[in-house]
């Protein structure tokens, strides 16, 4: 009787794929275009749903989910996993990470999706000391994969679909676009679809894709490719890594509430430049001009040094958050910016302390190096649900024959004995990927997501003051020219920072740029592709979501 229940069971989960497939394959069509000649849409309205991302096909395969009823999380999973293939040469890969926003409107919560993995047991300091450091490419700078394991738990958690049609329009990326690593990829993700069709009900079918490829048979394959080609990443670290659910951190800035990662990320940095910038008044003083060009990079620098200086893993180091954070540290900090006058200094302050500014400041500097790994996700569903992921991950190598392209996110540690951000086995490393959620009288109203390393959070800063302070639309905002400093810590390899260095893009014109140049800053021309920027705005009242991605850096949006 039990071998005729299973059959049974089986038979109809397989009957359910067949029926899954048929459907996504219809609904896509021809949708999938060659990416060397997109020419998807950049920004969308809509009030059902609305997707903003990196490739279109990615994007796509989100606005699918939602239309066939699925919600902003499933919405989310099926873009993540499709961005692994659409946007992988520079952006995003399969063996990478997803930091996850969740806002969940029936429980009224944001939350937290870690999906950022640790560092092997072997990223050991005496290893590394044989190494010369923490290696920049390759199988060795591979940190253990955690996007995947936060796509599932994601799914499970908000959800409502199967890892089954999720990965759906993936699959078809897969099959219509000819890449060496694309047929394993593809023959990998049918391997997992497999242990699915042996649960009975989504949770268990969720639990048993991330068994396989975390504790089972791919992890077994993934180790011993590590073995054989020098990598760090074993079986007991794929075994034991689990997704972190965790608590947002926020602050209230003109009756907004602004959520972030924790210090495991740099987002908190971002926070730290609104409580500043709150004792100004930006709108009078206009958007990119002088003054408010100024008074925000000089905001910036201040929270950029102390990110520098006490970001790293709270599960590994004690980071003062609430103390970087508090009214009055705030109020020293902001009496240290000077309207008529730019920071050539790197100025941490000391909020264990209550003072102002760290003394003596030890500036210890590494030989940088550049990222290019990143891309964007927002989603928003019709029932007030909305996800922001910063996925990541490339420029490492495949490992063999599964298909799955692995990170070199270990770059983003350093080897500082006593610093909070410095490499051990199982610890996170501080990253630069940042999403955003905004809410207002505890409904979603904004989010954002940007590619650009250190950059992103400077240019998110701009966009919620495009829209908070100057009222412009998505459409408007991600158009509007940016500027940034580097007048801060690399975050890969510790470059040195370029201090008093400020980059404006060409389009806020000379006028203003000689001004800046009349306070001291160094003023150069910014790079037309920094910042990747995605907005989603929601209006609560009427339900309009606007999506809108930089047409510059081929960002692309749906809506229904």
């Amino acid at each position: 009787m039990n071998q005729i229940k299973n059959h049974c069971r089986h038979l109809l989960v397989a009957v359910g794929l067949i029926i899954c497939s048929c459907g996504l394959a219809w609904s896509f069509g021809d949708a999938y275009a060659d990416p060397a000649n997109d020419t998807g849409a950049w920004h969308a309205v809509g009030t059902h749903g609305a997707v903003v991302a990196g490739g279109k096909e990615a994007v796509d395969a989100g606005i699918l989910i939602l239309r066939s009823g699925g919600n902003a999380a499933d919405a989310a999973v099926a873009t993540l996993l499709a961005l692994t293939v659409t946007d992988s040469e520079g952006g995003f890969c399969f063996g990478g990470e997803a930091p996850i926003l969740v806002h969940e409107r029936k429980r009224g919560t944001v939350e937290v999706v870690c999906g950022q993995g640790a560092a092997p047991r072997l990223a050991t300091q005496e290893y590394l000391k044989t190494k010369g450091g923490i290696p920049g490419s390759g199988a060795e700078a591979a940190a253990i994969p955690g996007a995947f394991d936060a796509c599932l738990t994601t799914l499970d958690r908000y959800g409502t679909r199967t890892f089954t049609q999720v990965v759906m329009p993936t699959l078809r990326i897969l099959d219509r676009h000819e890449r060496i690593w694309h047929a394993d990829l593809a023959r990998t993700i049918r391997r997992l679809l497999e242990a699915e069709k042996l649960a009975v009900e989504r949770s268990q079918g969720l639990r048993l894709v991330a068994d396989y490829f975390y504790r089972g048979p791919l992890a077994r394959e993934l180790d011993a490719w590590s073995r054989a080609n020098g990598g760090l990443i074993r079986y007991t670290d794929l075994a034991t890594h689990v997704t972190r659910i965790e608590e947002p951190v926020w602050v209230d800035y003109r009756g907004y509430r602004v959520y972030k990662c924790g210090p495991w990320t740099q987002g908190p940095c971002l926070l730290q430049t609104l409580r500043l910038l709150e004792g100004f008044d930006l709108k009078s003083m206009g958007q990119n001009r002088s003054d408010s060009i100024h008074v925000a990079v000089e905001a910036m620098k201040l929270a950029l040094a102390d990110r520098d200086t006490y970001y790293g893993d709270p599960l590994f180091a004690d980071v003062p958050l609430r103390e970087l954070l508090a009214s009055s540290y705030t109020e020293l900090r902001r009496g240290l910016i000077n309207m008529r006058s730019a920071s050539l200094e790197r100025r941490p302050g000391y909020p264990a302390e209550g003072k102002a500014l760290l003394r003596p400041v030890e500036d210890r500097m590494g030989t940088g190096a550049q990222s290019h790994d990143t891309t964007t996700c927002l989603v928003a569903d019709r029932w007030g649900n909305v996800v922001a992921a910063t996925p990541s991950g490339w420029g490492g190598v495949v490992a063999g024959n599964t298909g799955v392209y692995l990170g070199t996110r270990l770059i983003s540690f350093n080897t500082w004995r006593d610093h909070p951000n410095c490499i051990a086995p199982g610890k996170r490393p501080r990253v630069t990927v940042t999403p955003t959620l905004v809410l207002k009288d505890d409904r979603p109203v904004l989010a954002v997501s940007v590619a650009g390393g250190d950059m992103q959070d400077q240019a998110t800063l701009q966009l919620l003051l495009n829209s908070i302070e100057f009222g412009l639309a998505p459409s408007v905002s991600v158009t509007t020219p940016r500027f940034y400093t580097k007048h801060f810590v690399g975050s890969f390899h510790q470059a040195p920072p370029e201090k008093g260095s400020l980059y404006l893009q060409p389009e806020i014109g000379h006028q203003i740029a000689d001004e800046l140049k009349s306070r001291g800053h160094t003023v150069g021309a910014a790079d037309w592709s920094w910042g990747y920027a995605t907005v989603l705005s929601i209006n609560p009242k009427s339900g309009r979501i606007e999506v809108a991605g930089d047409p510059k850096c081929r960002r692309h949006a749906a809506a229904f």
